[in-house]
């Protein structure tokens, strides 16, 4: 049945898909397109007549082309009511509002613009304007009336429509005045040819109103362009927005910037104590709390004010009655603010022209509660509403009593001015599909308050098998700033799967559609990377704004996209673990035999073993398992019967073409790049061939490789390129042949996620959308990677679980290395002796040849330079550079094995993170500083051990070896805290608490104390030991806490995955346990403080390093790479900005948007040239960065300086001469792979032995 609620172009229309069970799954022999002419099934049938007062406002066939959702649904709730339909008996919370005749009107004459809109084949998706945004009275309108203009600016548009209705119906009815309005989206004005715009229309305007600008940037813009014009303006609103923003409130004495005593001085001194509040510490809480305090204030002052004398309490409670009247969003509640604000504060409107007393109180729904668009009322109680839905709703559509539940967020204000298109049609299509649902809404931005208070059970955990938020914000905060920590604490009790799907705000839908960067970058980073800080999944594209009314519509195969994955996600809730189907992924790569099974770090065979013994364990239909992992392992790799010189991978499925293309509805779209199936991989010239192994209901597949390997110029001259036919086979065989429940690709990486298609908001012609399609996606992915991970997340809608990565120990001695440090520990001995200490250093130096350190080691003395006439002090300057360049490859880290899900860590293991993460000053940690064990120890001789490190890096002999026993006793003092949890198989299962052990001091001191002394350091100091050791033994727990694996269980019962960052162990331990749903960090955060005051310091090291050679660089080049970035909260970043000289300026909330020049007299040198190049995956999670650093190279260029103090600005000049080009673009640094790339493919190329010469090599890359 069509969507009776969205304009879907003929293009867009949806592929139907097979009704057959499990979700949108067809038969193997049956193709999706033939299998939906069966017609309904039972719940579609049954709902046809729950709808069908919605389906038949459209005319014949149900189409309602020219008629908004909303409108349809206002329409059916009327028709429901008048027409005798059932009612809940319950009682009634909010009645929905029934439209004068003058709204009526004026959105019918809305209508009828709608329907004669055109624009092509996506005209219905086309952005709203400022021209269309622009409402002006007729001539006949004007006609003894006077003129008010108001200009306003908010966030998103669905305020629109109310507004353009509210201004037409007085326009209309109004004796007295008539209204220009003209409307603006904030992210217009980064358009300076709009900001001049907008300008000019202020010029001319007498009210000014806003909502919601939280964008730093943006906000600082419009303070620019409306500061100057403020107190021309008779009345200036500005609702929840930040900080500066509100400041420009002004509406007779109401002005947040002056009032400083009496009512009105005391609303604003509470509006302004509960943003101060949320900034405390420096650590701002979310703006969802701010605006949830001013809403609760609002709620009670004009019951106060009103009583109060003087004007300051009259325009205080007009201005609260006005955001009332805002957050109401109907046109009425529209029309009474533009009135209420005219008639008392535009003085060219005529005293007592508009009888104040007689304008409508604000008509507001309730703050919270629960929707449904069939409902005859909106409930604030989950018993009433469930009474309603399971006795007469369930009823009349034939909705089964254990149909699986989604919870749906919305957001009140798009139900409140009725522009829920997008929010009606995701209900229909859940409820069509078979689904319960239950759609609670709020108008704060603490979207987890209606969650857990209608949701929720007394404990906090889900009444439904899985929950989407609609607004596309983080739980708790919106677009404001987040509060993560709350955000989490909610979903951990809630522990059901957690969508948050995205309704276009930034773009247009023609301007998504075309590029291949997909979503806006200030929308990546509002709805997609906050969201995921949250443990949110599947960030899926769900509706588009009409280019004329500014209302939702929704995108029909996107919202058929995110109601199925829910219900299969819910499903997992519901069905018998003996039943489910799972499929897991292997990889190969480079494609051969022995590269089946690989993974980053990872035990691939031996992890897969104890995942299937756990799934046993748990109930899971596993037939015919192996014995052991050999047995495993030689099951995947092994085909008795295989007769072709390919590969002799086991066959599990075979897969003809008729099959093939039946059921794989976009294969008709891979034969550009590879012909007409089966093509040349993965098949036997016949046959499509699945590899992998069944075992029961646990699928054991082999994903096919990326296709390109064999042929890599076709990455340079295939414009359009796509999967190979074998596979697409194989992702179709899984969804319609084996009908999976769920998936898991294991370990990092494969080559899902890196299929062409946008890089953020897939489309449905996206390859990785086309390829995963409905099936809930969990990754294993390795804990110090969350930047691929993130690509995972994003593109292919994978839910990681974070594995660990081996610890990396030193690398050790070996042959003539470890012959040379006996020699060194020889001279030591020996050094005073002029004859025997001089016969040694010449040994060392010959050996260090023979070992080809003289390479490493500038002016190492010649074989023939007798070291027995030299003085002690320069054999030992010389013995200690050889010292010091043989520690630095002894402390090499190299990891250790390959990581096993589900088998604890050896002691060793364990030694070695700790010892790592005991090097580093933790001076930010929540429990107070703690100091590095290098520092302890070092003090404890009396040394500052950066002192030690610089004279170490000099090659000082004594200072060499002293660091070098610092680290010995390091290791030694961890160890002796291990080896209290290990077990008899030298392995830590779980911690012993040593330090809550009291006894454990008494007789001597703590196990670490003792081992320092054994180690010469008798006076480390306990009081710095003991946090430092506390802390390390919490970092033990967590990294023996064997997440890996019950995470997988959880989430293959439909739970909550924990949320947590990725990165390195050792710099963020909060990485640890693993087992999380991994998410990289607030793009807009970076580079942190911290990271910007290291950069400093390394960037003044690195030029003092090169002035010490007699090199003074005036252009460095960069790599910046996103995993780095992310584990380092931005250095390298940092480092670009600090050598031009430049800050990042973090704005009230902490996010940084902005940087500004150090001026030349602190910065003390000159102004360094740089260029970047951006890897992929940097350019896809941190593309406001680079234009933070295209910014700050442009300012320095501009910058009006001398050439000798600033590099940027001299190359920059002579390249627009040279070139014949702008300054601005001659001051371009800042580069990265096109869209949708993430390497130029050189390295495949040359790996698989290409017919390919430099030339080209050169213009591939």
């Amino acid at each position: 049945m069509a969507s009776a609620f969205s304009v879907v172009p003929p293009s867009l229309a949806p592929v139907a898909v097979a009704q057959a069970s499990p979700g949108l799954r067809g038969t193997p022999s049956t193709s999706p397109a033939a299998a939906s002419d069966h017609g309904p099934g039972p719940v579609e049938g049954a709902l046809d007549g729950a709808w069908s007062t919605l389906a038949t406002l459209g005319g014949a066939g149900g189409a309602l082309i020219g008629l908004s959702a909303a409108a349809a649904s206002r329409r059916s709730r009327r028709l429901r009511l008048k027409s005798g339909a059932p009612k809940a008996t319950v009682r009634r919370v909010a009645t929905v509002d029934v439209e004068s005749t003058a709204a009526s009107d004026a959105r019918n004459e809305e209508m009828e613009g709608l329907a004669g809109m055109s624009g092509g084949a996506f005209g219905g998706y086309t952005s709203s304007n400022v021209a269309s945004r622009r409402v002006v009275p007729s001539d006949a309108q004007r006609e003894g009336k006077q003129m008010v203009k108001i200009v306003y600016l908010v966030l998103e548009s669905q305020y629109q429509a109310s507004m353009t209705s509210a201004v037409k119906m007085i326009n209309k009815s109004n004796k007295e005045i008539c209204v220009e309005a003209v409307g603006y989206l904030i992210e217009e004005i980064r358009d300076p040819n709009v900001c001049i715009e907008l300008g000019n229309d202020l010029d001319n305007s007498n009210v000014f109103l806003c909502s919601l600008i939280f964008v730093q940037e943006l906000a600082e813009k419009l303070v620019q362009i409306v500061g100057p014009r403020r107190d021309k303006l008779d009345a200036c609103l500005c609702f929840p927005s930040m900080p500066e923003v509100m400041k420009l409130n002004k509406l007779g004495t109401f002005d947040l910037t002056q009032i400083s005593g009496g009512p009105m001085g005391s609303f604003a001194a509470q509006v302004k104590d509960l943003r101060s509040k949320s900034l405390a510490k420096g650590k701002p809480t979310s703006g969802g709390a701010f605006q949830d305090s001013l809403l609760r204030l609002v709620r009670t002052l004009p019951k106060v004010l009103k009583f109060l004398p003087g004007d300051q309490a009259k325009d205080a409670r007009t201005f609260v009655l006005a955001l009332q009247h805002w957050l109401g969003g109907t046109p009425e509640n529209l029309e009474a603010m533009v009135l209420r604000v005219a008639g008392g504060y535009v003085p060219s409107v005529r005293a007592g022209a508009i009888d104040l007393e007689r304008i409508m109180e604000p008509a507001v729904l309730p703050d919270s509660g629960i929707w449904h668009p069939l409902a005859p009322v909106i409930f604030d109680n989950i018993q009433e509403y469930n009474e309603w839905y399971e006795n007469v709703h369930c009823t009349m559509a034939g909705i089964p009593k254990d149909a699986p539940t989604v919870g749906l967020i919305m957001q009140k204000s798009h139900i409140a001015t009725k522009d829920d298109g997008h929010y009606v049609g995701i209900v229909q299509e859940l409820e069509r599909r078979g689904a319960r649902v239950a759609c609670v809404y709020t108008g704060g931005l603490d979207f987890s308050a209606p969650m857990t208070e209608y949701l929720a059970d007394s404990y906090g955990e889900g009444r439904v098998d899985s929950v989407v938020n609609l607004t596309g914000f983080s739980l708790v905060g919106g677009p404001a700033s987040q509060d993560a920590v709350k955000s989490k604490e909610v979903l951990m009790k809630f522990n059901r799967p957690y969508m948050v799907s995205i309704p276009l705000c930034f773009q247009s839908f023609t301007e998504w559609q075309n590029s291949s960067l997909g979503l806006h970058p200030v929308q990546v980073a509002l709805q997609v990377s906050l969201p995921e800080i949250d443990g949110a999944i599947e960030p899926l594209i769900f509706s588009g704004r009409d280019g004329t009314s500014g209302r939702t519509i929704p995108m029909q195969d996107r919202i058929a996209a995110v109601a199925t994955r829910a219900l299969n996600w819910a499903r997992l809730r519901k069905k018998e673990n003996a039943d489910k189907k799972i499929c897991i992924a292997l990889f190969q790569f480079p494609p051969d035999k022995g590269n089946v099974g690989t993974a980053a770090y990872l035990d691939v065979f031996g992890s897969i073993f104890s995942v299937m013994q756990e799934l046993k364990s748990k109930g899971y239909t596993i037939d015919n398992m192996p014995q052991d992992v050999e047995g495993l392992q030689k099951a995947i790799l092994e085909d008795s019967e295989a007769s072709y010189s390919m590969s002799d991978l086991n066959v599990e499925y075979r897969m003809s073409v008729d099959q093939y293309e039946s059921l794989c509805p976009y294969s008709h779209d891979l034969r550009e790049n590879w012909g007409a199936p089966p093509g040349t991989l993965n098949t036997d010239g016949k046959d499509m061939l699945i590899y992998g192994k069944r075992f029961g209901n646990i699928f054991l597949g082999v994903q096919p490789t990326f296709g390109y390997e064999g042929d890599p110029m076709r990455l340079l001259f295939a414009k359009s390129a796509s999967p190979h036919h074998g596979f697409a086979a194989f992702y179709t065989y899984l969804e319609y042949v084996f009908q999976a429940d769920a998936m898991l690709h294991f370990g990092t990486h494969g080559s899902l996620e890196f299929m062409p298609g946008k890089q953020v908001g897939m489309s449905g012609n996206c390859y990785p959308d086309r390829l995963i399609s409905v099936l809930p996606n969990l990754y294993y992915y390795a804990a110090n990677n969350p930047s691929e991970a993130t690509i995972a997340k994003r593109r292919s809608y994978a839910s990681t679980i974070s594995y660990l990565t081996p610890p990396a120990d030193n690398a050790g001695l070996y042959k003539g290395l470890k012959e040379l440090s006996e020699l060194i520990k020889s001279y030591q001995g020996l050094r005073e002796n002029e004859q025997r200490g001089g016969m040694i250093v010449n040994s060392i130096i010959a050996t260090a040849r023979v070992c080809n350190l003289d390479k490493d080691i500038e002016d190492l003395p010649g074989e023939e330079d007798d070291q027995q006439k030299v003085t002690m002090e320069a054999r030992d300057m010389v013995v200690g550079q050889i010292y010091r360049r043989l520690m630095e490859i002894e402390s090499r880290a190299l990891p250790m094995g390959l990581h096993r899900i589900g088998v604890p860590p050896t002691a060793e293991e364990s030694i070695a993170t700790l010892v790592n993460i005991a090097q580093l000053d933790r001076p930010d940690n929540e429990s107070g500083p703690i100091r590095s064990m290098p520092r302890i120890i070092a003090e404890s001789v009396g040394r500052d051990i950066e002192e030690l490190y610089q004279s170490s890096d000099k090659g000082v002999l004594a200072d060499v070896e002293l660091l070098r026993s610092i680290v010995l006793a390091s290791r030694a003092a961890v160890r002796s805290m291990v080896v209290e949890s290990t077990n008899s198989e030298g392995r830590v299962e779980s911690v012993n608490p040593v330090m809550r052990d009291v006894f454990s001091f008494f007789g001597g001191g703590s196990p670490w104390k003792k081992a320092l002394e054994e180690n010469g350091f008798p006076d480390a100091d306990e009081k710095n030991l003991r946090p430092l050791f506390q802390y390390l033994e919490g970092c033990l727990g967590e990294i023996v806490r064997n997440n890996e694996v019950p995470s997988l269980m959880r989430a293959l019962e439909g739970q909550f995955i924990e949320p947590g960052p990725g990165g390195d162990p050792i710099r963020n331990p909060d990485v640890l346990p693993t087992g999380k749903n991994m998410h990289a960090l607030d793009p807009q955060s970076i580079p942190t403080k911290a990271a910007s005051d290291v950069a400093f310091v390394v960037v003044a090291r690195l030029l003092e390093s090169m002035a010490a050679k007699g090199e003074n660089p005036e252009s460095i080049a960069f790599t910046l790479w996103g995993t780095d970035n992310i584990k380092t909260y931005g250095e390298s970043l940092a480092q670009v900005l600090a050598l031009i000289g430049c800050r990042p300026v973090p704005d009230s909330l902490g996010r940084v948007n902005k940087v500004e020049l150090i001026s030349l007299e602190e910065l003390g040198r000159p102004r360094i040239d740089v260029v970047c190049n951006c890897s992929g995956v940097f350019r896809d999670l941190f593309i406001n960065q680079m234009n933070l650093l295209d910014r700050a190279v442009k300012m320095a260029a501009e910058a009006d300086e001398p050439l000798e103090m600033n590099y940027v600005r001299k190359h920059a000049m002579e390249q627009a001469e040279e070139l014949n080009i702008s300054l601005r673009q001659a001051a371009t640094r800042v580069f990265s792979n096109a869209s949708g790339s993430y390497s130029a493919n050189v390295g495949i190329a040359i790996e698989n032995g290409a017919q390919i010469d430099e030339e080209q090599l050169q213009e591939q890359l």
